[in-house]
């Protein structure tokens, strides 16, 4: 029998803390498979876990690219596919996601991403991610194309609509080895299960000066996955992904102020969260600029806990620090996340760290101040 501690662990992964950021699966499959693994737990603990897995807000690891604040640190690509070759440079991206240093099995995720023009009106990229949460996991690879259309304004003014698509494959895991046996169960086999299945992403993005928006639909296809337990998973797993954005660039100023927002919603259960952020950049020679900036994410969705006799609900709160810097072709950003709210599963945060290159760099067309398409 896995300890409360792993069971907790893996429950709060994929329940609480992620819950704007997963997909909810069949709640029979998930009530089944926690009371048949973990009912002779303590009961008073047990009693608050089945609070958070009755209240239906119980999920699975997200399908694809989990939406973190990667897209803050120079890599909008990463959420918009529209996004492959905007900008003046070649760009390739790694970043690093870890969630709870003291925690065995937290949350953590890899990314790795290419991509850059191709003529005047053309864009290609590429991603590989693996994202690994407690007993689950996926890895995926994907290969972009966008075509970008001027469409107003003269040869420096941007005034452009881009679309943009990903096809990709994502392989996904549950590792049961560590699970009990010792009363069977016909849906725990006890062995690293895996499913592979295809789908697209398709996106558009509009450019006006220093005015920016973005709208993806990612996992456009319905598909069917089977491994968590045969006929009850559902063919949809579409995440719709929106981003607006202004740069405020005062007159003999070295510093530019971006404010920006991004809302997410999972179309099969209606889960929704938002972010706002606020960026600022600063010039510190014709080489480097640097930056910074603040992000708070707000879940409209929440997990039911209990309070002694009361039924509490909190949702997912969180408060980012961003900052980093480009030097000539090289960039570094890192990110802290920290939780708000009365039930924490660590005190630890959640660390980001992202190293990017440029290469292939044109002589910036635009004229505006606009860091999407110039830095």
């Amino acid at each position: 029998m896995l300890d409360f501690l792993k069971c907790a662990q893996t429950i709060y992964f994929v329940s609480f803390y992620d819950i704007n950021q997963r997909n909810t699966k069949d709640k029979t499959f998930l009530r089944r498979f926690a009371l048949r693994s973990y009912i002779n737990l303590n009961m008073k603990k047990l009693f608050i876990l089945l609070a958070v897995v009755f209240s239906g807000q119980l999920t699975i690891a997200q399908e694809g690219v989990p939406v973190y604040l990667d897209y803050l640190m120079d890599n909008y690509y990463l959420l918009h596919p529209s996004m492959a070759g905007a900008a003046a440079c070649g760009k390739v991206r790694g970043t690093v996601r870890q969630q709870w240093f003291d925690q065995e099995d937290a949350p953590n995720l890899q990314t790795l991403s290419f991509n850059t023009g191709v003529g005047e009106n053309s864009g290609i990229g590429a991603i590989l991610f693996n994202d690994k949460n407690g007993y689950h996991s996926q890895t995926g690879a994907y290969l972009s194309y966008a075509y970008h259309l001027q469409v107003g304004g003269g040869f420096e003014d941007l005034n452009r609509l881009s679309f943009g698509m990903n096809v990709g494959m994502v392989q996904s895991r549950l590792d049961e080895s560590d699970f009990d046996l010792s009363d069977f169960d016909p849906i725990i086999t006890g062995v690293l299960r895996s499913d592979s299945y295809f789908n697209v992403d398709i996106g558009m993005s509009y450019f006006y000066k220093e005015f920016y928006a973005h709208f993806t639909v990612k996992n456009a296809l319905f598909q069917n996955r089977e491994i968590y337990s045969e006929g009850f998973e559902s063919t949809n797993q579409r995440r719709y992904i929106a981003t607006l954005g202004y740069l405020f660039a005062p007159r003999n100023n070295d510093w530019q102020f971006e404010p920006s927002v991004l809302y997410q919603r999972t179309d099969r259960t209606a889960e929704q969260f938002m972010d706002v952020n606020l960026k600022a950049y600063y010039d510190l020679n014709d080489d480097s600029v640097m930056y910074m900036g603040l992000s708070y994410r707000q879940s409209f969705d929440g997990a039911e806990y209990l309070d002694g006799d009361n039924v509490q609900e909190q949702n997912l709160s969180l408060l980012s620090p961003i900052f980093g810097i480009k030097y000539k072709e090289f960039t570094f950003g890192y990110n802290y996340s920290y939780q708000f709210g009365d039930i924490q599963f660590a005190n630890g945060g959640f660390h980001q760290i992202t190293l990017g290159i440029d290469f292939l760099c044109r002589k910036d067309r635009w004229s505006c101040n606009c860091p999407a398409v110039n830095l």
